[in-house]
C-alpha cells in the first residue's frame, strides 16, 4: 500500500532574512555633461564603432515565383524584377536600407554612386504613450 507524500507546513520552512533599507536618497545625482568640458554627445560612442564589420548589399529589384519556377531556372533564364530601370537601386545595410543610389561601372566592376540618404524613420508610438505637453 502506497502512502502519500507528507509536505512541510509553512511553519516548518526557514524565514528568509529581511534586510531593512534604509537611507536611500530620493534622487540620483549624476553629473551633467556641461560640466564636462570634452564632451561631445555621442562622438565617443560613434568612435567606438568605426571598426565594426557590417554586410553592405545593393539591390536592384525583387520578385516572387513558385517554388517550380525557381527550379526552372537555367542559364539564359530571365526573371523579371519589380524596380523599373529608371528607379534608384537601395544600398542595404545589415539588411535595413540606408541609401539609394545609380549603379555604375568602375573599372571591371559594379559601383553605386549615392543619390539619396534614407533617414530612419522614427520610432512608432505605444498606444497612450503621449507626449508631455
Amino acid at each position: 500500500m502506497c502512502s502519500s507524500p507528507t509536505w512541510p507546513s509553512s511553519s516548518d520552512l526557514p524565514r528568509p532574512h529581511t534586510i531593512p533599507v534604509t537611507d536611500m536618497p530620493d534622487e540620483v545625482q549624476l553629473p551633467s555633461l556641461q560640466d564636462m568640458p570634452d564632451a561631445q554627445p555621442g562622438a565617443g560612442d560613434l568612435e567606438r564603432l568605426e571598426s565594426v564589420s557590417v554586410e553592405v548589399a545593393v539591390e536592384i529589384g525583387r520578385t516572387h515565383m513558385t517554388l517550380g519556377d525557381a527550379l526552372a531556372l537555367a542559364p539564359g533564364s530571365i526573371v523579371t524584377l519589380d524596380r523599373p530601370t529608371d528607379q534608384p537601386v537601395d544600398l542595404l545595410v545589415n539588411g535595413r536600407p540606408i541609401a539609394r543610389g545609380e549603379v555604375i561601372a568602375v573599372d571591371e566592376e559594379f559601383g553605386l554612386r549615392v543619390t539619396e540618404i534614407i533617414r530612419p524613420a522614427a520610432p512608432a508610438r505605444v498606444a497612450g504613450d503621449e507626449p508631455a505637453a
